[in-house]
């Protein structure tokens, strides 16, 4: 027994300034606990009266708004985004008390996908693995889910087109975003690529990773799968396949690590978008997501974009997309800072309406933080 043990009868007791704080911390936790279930109860009478009216449960605007608020609210020490993490679950119990959302998402369990359908919505929902971003589509289109959480876009790999090809094909419309970190690691049975045959990835994550697989993992083969986490389901049965994912894939499916944050761009993120019919207000830091086509005449594209600056609207994307049809025209995605609603966003979109050979709105929404 060692002379600094606990249980050394002749070892001095716990500091006495320890044992006020956490006596402190405990008292302050009964506070907490007693507050929470108050907004809880305030959270079920908001549901009633919301029944009667038929309001959504979930109001993504009104949500971006608390948090706003809060992150001004706070004095620290307690960092921004962690104040964000913890309310957001806090939101989530208390909506599930009204109602548990169903959230369709990028399966098998252990995507990225999944990842970004709790950072938005929390862990009080009812998930809904998808085998495809079609089905994901489908589900909520038909009302199985409340919404849905697709990629949209990749920092370095660019645009998810089966997502933007859908959006212009569907009546959902985007009501919000999320943006996670993208941290691959290589993984498979037996921690090491000793045996390995084949690794297997969704083809973005092939795609970015290639470099490392280059150095580290020359000569084996590269599969394609319909998301990293399939992937990984894929490798938990097969000793001779190594899987690219996220870390929380190696737990659900039981497999070790061979090589971690293994990306070749360490600042890697991926964009997500929550599709619904849902379409809420301005919350005051809001996106406007577009689909916009132009007539086939010298400087369409100019007198398109134009009323944008004209009225200070600030444009954050503008992706290019064949239309598909074999004669070479293209859609337009285009993402504007603000809500449809707001003066000067309403006052542009009326003048590109005008300009545009096709033009579709295809959701005003609350930006990631």
């Amino acid at each position: 027994m060692s002379a600094n043990s606990p249980t050394d009868p002749n070892s001095p007791g716990p500091d006495p300034r320890l044992l006020e704080l956490r006596d402190r911390i405990d008292a302050i936790d009964a506070q907490v606990l007693d507050l929470l279930n108050a907004r809880g109860v305030c959270a079920q009478e908001v549901g009633e009266i919301k029944r009667e009216f038929e309001a959504p449960v979930y109001r993504p605007e009104r949500e971006a708004q608390i948090f706003d608020r809060l992150r001004g609210l706070s004095k620290g020490p307690l960092p921004g985004a962690s104040i964000e993490a913890i309310y957001r679950e806090i939101i989530s119990a208390c909506r599930a008390l009204e109602r548990r959302l169903r959230i369709a998402y990028l399966g098998p369990r252990g995507t990225f996908s999944e990842q970004a359908a709790h950072k938005h919505f929390g862990h009080g929902i009812e998930a809904l693995d998808c085998a495809s971003i079609d089905e994901v589509f489908r589900r909520t289109e038909a009302g199985d889910a409340d919404f849905g959480v697709v990629p949209i876009e990749n920092s370095t790999e660019g645009a998810i087109s089966r997502t933007l090809d859908l959006l212009l094909e569907s009546p959902l419309k985007v009501s919000g975003e999320i943006s996670i970190p993208v941290r691959h690691c290589l993984m498979s049975l037996g921690g090491s690529l000793e045996g390995i045959e084949r690794i297997c990835a969704h083809p973005q994550a092939l795609a970015q990773c290639a470099g490392w697989l280059d150095r580290n993992a020359p000569g084996i083969e590269r599969l394609p799968a319909s998301s990293n986490a399939e992937g990984a389901r894929l490798a938990a049965s097969d000793a001779k396949l190594a899987a690219i994912a996220g870390e929380s894939a190696a737990e659900t499916y039981g497999l070790a690590l061979i090589g971690q944050g293994i990306q070749d761009s360490p600042g890697n993120r991926t964009r997500f978008v929550v599709i619904g019919t849902y379409q809420g207000a301005a919350s005051g830091l809001d996106l406007t997501s577009l689909i916009l086509s132009v007539p086939d005449k010298a400087g369409a594209v100019h007198r398109l974009i134009e009323p944008l600056a004209r009225h200070g609207v600030s444009m954050k994307r503008f992706e290019s997309r064949p239309a598909r049809r074999g004669d070479w025209e293209y859609f337009f995605y285009v993402d504007l800072v603000g809500h449809q609603d707001d003066a000067a966003v309403a006052a542009a979109l009326d003048e590109i309406r005008d300009h545009a050979a096709y033009f579709q709105i295809i959701g005003s929404y609350p930006r990631a933080s």
